[in-house]
């Protein structure tokens, strides 16, 4: 073992280390179910607005978007910050206070509860979409993070892909089975800081290595379309490719997804004080946009070190089209630093837990959605099985190990993109609950039969828009979130207006919980 190999080491172990002390800490404050899934309501505006955005920024973040950077410029990341950024800021205004105070009222732990609960539905069927979709969905998520992982120690270390992600897997489940959500949302808050100071340190080393910041824009306006909004670098024929109107809506309607993930409208559900989320707002409204700017920035840094010999090709030749290796940016980068004395080794390391941080932070909020829904939604609510305070939380924590084997069994394949990955998941809860959590908050002629039809057409459409009808490309060849939610929303609001009006109670509840917001 290198001198560089075991200073990374020593880094990463600790920084493990301190991530299950922290699960082990978090659960004597677990007692229950509702402390597992929620925290109590006890979370502060910091760790509720460094929770929430550092379980969204999942490895995409220090991987997907400086590949996708790296690989063809700043357009496609470029629109996607600019769509997250303002999707992070929209859902903080107009989602945050008022979910809070409508799932305090009535008393709901999960999102799909919250729905059941919103629209009075005593037949579970919403609560069973509900579930249902969250599975589909988080699974492939949880998996990306793995993939990730894998990636990252196969990369670093020469290690078998597979098994490095199988470890990384069992440490993630063990610290969210141990303290819940609460230990999801304080490591969270922990890793947030580390991957900021991830993204800092490398972007401060690429500056460097590269010649200075005009050497990176002179090597990257070298390449065609590479620092243009309007076009892309196409490494297969060394030129400028349109980036046009709707490859730009494609890319901003990412942001659509925020008002649909559960694992971030859980963390508006859990502050302690409605009041205190103006505070979180404008905290993670400045996190999002420095960290998505260096992001994206990283990219074009590292592609202007390899103009310049400083650091080698992540371009697949056997592949031209795929970005896949080009994630790795970070890692190889990484790699470097390790290699100037046991120092920077150290700091190395730090800089591996920011890409463990940015997968962990988000994989634990998931496994723990996900045990929700099928503990709490499926098996008591819909299927009627009842189980003592125990049997809950046992159930909770075998549904999350269940649904990280899964998530294993999907990421097997090294050679899977994280970004694409994502890129689904992203689609299909922001079409599945994106539109009917917005005019649940909003509209109170919505209806449980408008919401029903919203979540299936919502889904539905994902898979239809991405497998039949994206591959015809052309104008056709649009992000599959943007149709879906569109439809999702028609549906709910015709839908709605044909069925009946909802019942009194429910519309002197939308009147009260619409005051206090």
């Amino acid at each position: 073992m290198t001198t560089a190999q075991l200073g990374i080491i020593i880094s990463i172990l600790v920084y493990l280390a301190m991530m299950l002390m922290v699960g082990f800490v978090s659960s004597r404050n677990t007692n229950d179910v509702k402390d597992f899934y929620l925290g109590g309501r006890k979370l502060g505006p910091f760790v509720t607005a460094m929770s929430a955005e550092a379980s969204d920024m999942s490895s995409y973040l220090l991987m997907g978007v400086p590949g996708l950077a790296y690989f063809s410029g700043i357009a496609d990341a470029g629109w996607t910050a600019v769509g997250l950024i303002v999707g992070t800021y929209l859902n903080w205004l107009f989602t945050a206070k008022r979910l809070r105070n409508y799932t305090e009222k009535l008393d709901a732990i999960t999102i799909p509860d919250y729905f059941k609960k919103r629209f009075r539905d005593n037949s579970n069927i919403i609560l069973c979409i509900g579930a249902l979709f969250i599975l589909i969905f988080f699974i492939p998520y949880t998996a990306s993070g793995f993939s990730a992982c894998g990636k990252l120690f196969s990369s670093l270390f020469g290690v078998n892909y597979q098994l490095a992600m199988i470890v990384s897997a069992v440490i993630i489940v063990g610290y969210t089975t141990t303290g819940g959500f609460l230990a999801a949302s304080k490591t969270d808050f922990i890793q947030s800081i580390v991957m900021t100071f991830a993204l800092f340190f490398v972007l401060g080393y690429g500056i460097v290595n590269a010649g200075g910041l005009g050497s990176v824009i002179e090597n990257a306006n070298a390449l065609p379309g590479y620092l243009n909004l309007s076009a892309t670098y196409n490494n297969a024929t060394n030129a400028a490719d349109p980036y046009g109107i709707f490859n730009k809506i494609t890319m901003f309607c990412w942001g659509l997804g925020y008002f649909g993930m559960p694992h971030i409208l859980l963390r508006f559900m859990a502050v302690r004080k409605a009041g205190e989320l103006t505070l979180s707002r404008r905290i993670a409204s400045i996190w999002v946009v420095f960290s998505l700017g260096i992001a994206v920035f990283l990219g074009v840094v590292g592609r202007a070190m390899t103009q310049t010999g400083a650091l080698e090709s992540l371009i697949d030749p056997n592949n031209l089209t795929s970005s896949s290796k080009a994630e790795t940016l970070i890692v190889v980068l990484a790699d470097q630093i390790s290699k100037n004395g046991f120092f920077l080794a150290l700091i190395a390391g730090l800089v591996i837990a920011g890409i463990l941080a940015s997968t962990m932070s988000t994989a634990d909020s998931q496994l723990i959605a996900a045990s929700s829904s099928v503990s709490e939604n499926i098996v008591q609510e819909t299927l009627g099985i009842k189980l003592s305070e125990t049997g809950a939380m046992i159930a909770a924590r075998a549904t999350l190990i269940a649904v990280a084997v899964f998530g294993i069994v999907i990421a097997w394949n090294p050679n899977s993109s994280v970004f694409g990955i994502v890129s689904f998941a992203w689609a299909g809860f922001g079409a599945v609950f994106g539109p009917v959590m917005i005019l649940s908050l909003y509209w109170k002629r919505t209806n449980k039969y408008g919401a029903i039809a919203g979540m299936i057409c919502g889904g539905a459409m994902v898979f239809i828009w991405k497998y039949l009808v994206r591959p015809m490309g052309g104008v056709w060849n649009l992000y599959e979130l943007a149709p879906a939610f569109l439809v999702a929303i028609i549906a709910i609001v015709v839908v709605s207006l044909l069925t009946k009006e909802p019942e009194k109670e429910i519309c002197d509840e939308f009147e009260h919980v619409s005051k206090m917001s």
